[in-house]
């Protein structure tokens, strides 16, 4: 009842029930469209991660165990090996690994059309071949300065637009794609010993920069996916030839050497 003894009328209480109850309604709209917002930028995500990585279930029982395998069988070995063979021989070895890999960057270089670094990887392999004591000296950079810049077929069919396809975690071999799986295969048959000379060229870089490695997943809440993502960078960028996107920086310093390092 008003202060003049009139009801108030029925339609007024009405008005304001409802303005109260959408006042009421208001919060709890836009806490669910929120909600649906993130469900949906979420389901985005996922979508996109299934995009990029459609073998992520494979590819992370493969990443555990090839961490398991490194752990307990390669990183003793690398500790024995370190231990016990001098400085000057571990060089020797690194350099004629490196050494019967020069054909396959001279065949992957001619395939990109790049003629100049297939010259120079012939003249690195028949240099160091013969001067060089079968590879164990890096005789064409030190006295000829004929540097290396490594190619293979996985990048030869990048720098032809090639897109890198799934990621795959390959046995023992560790993080790969479609694409470099490929051309490993690939190399592997046109030529056996370039592929075992390439495998030991691996073997002997993760022996060198073993550390390096293992900073880039120590203390990452998901390794396999910073090994992923600077996997599939650092074959961009050796794609690239060591030339950066403009503007764009990598996120993974000392993986990435540029060419003749």
């Amino acid at each position: 009842m008003l202060a003049d003894g009139r009801n108030f009328p029925k339609r007024a209480w009405l008005f304001v029930l409802a303005v109260a109850f959408a006042l009421m309604l208001t919060p709890a709209m836009a806490d669910t469209g929120a909600e649906q917002q993130d469900a949906d930028k979420a389901s985005k995500v996922e979508e996109e991660q299934t995009d990029k990585d459609p073998l992520e279930g494979y590819n992370r029982f493969m990443f555990k165990f090839n961490q398991f395998f490194r752990e307990t069988i390669v990183d003793p070995l690398v500790d024995g090996y370190q231990a016990i063979t001098p400085e000057p021989l571990q060089k020797a070895i690194s350099n004629a690994a490196k050494n019967i890999n020069e054909p396959i960057t001279a065949g992957s270089s001619l395939l990109q059309g790049d003629t100049e670094n297939a010259k120079k990887a012939t003249q690195r392999f028949l240099i160091n071949t013969t001067a060089g004591f079968g590879g164990t000296k890096d005789v064409a950079a030190e006295e000829y300065g004929i540097k290396s810049r490594d190619e293979d077929l996985g990048q030869a069919a990048g720098a032809h637009g090639t897109e890198a396809g799934a990621h795959i975690e390959l046995p023992f071999l560790g993080p790969s794609n479609t694409r470099d799986a490929l051309g490993t295969a690939a190399t592997a048959i046109i030529n056996p010993i370039g592929a075992a000379g390439s495998v030991a060229k691996g073997a002997v870089e993760y022996s060198d920069k073993r550390d390096v490695i293992k900073d880039v997943t120590k203390g990452a809440l998901d390794p396999y996916v910073v090994q992923r993502d600077a996997y599939e960078q650092h074959r961009d960028y050796q794609i690239r030839n060591a030339e950066p996107p403009a503007g764009k920086e990598q996120d993974f310093p000392g993986l990435n050497e540029a060419p003749g390092k």
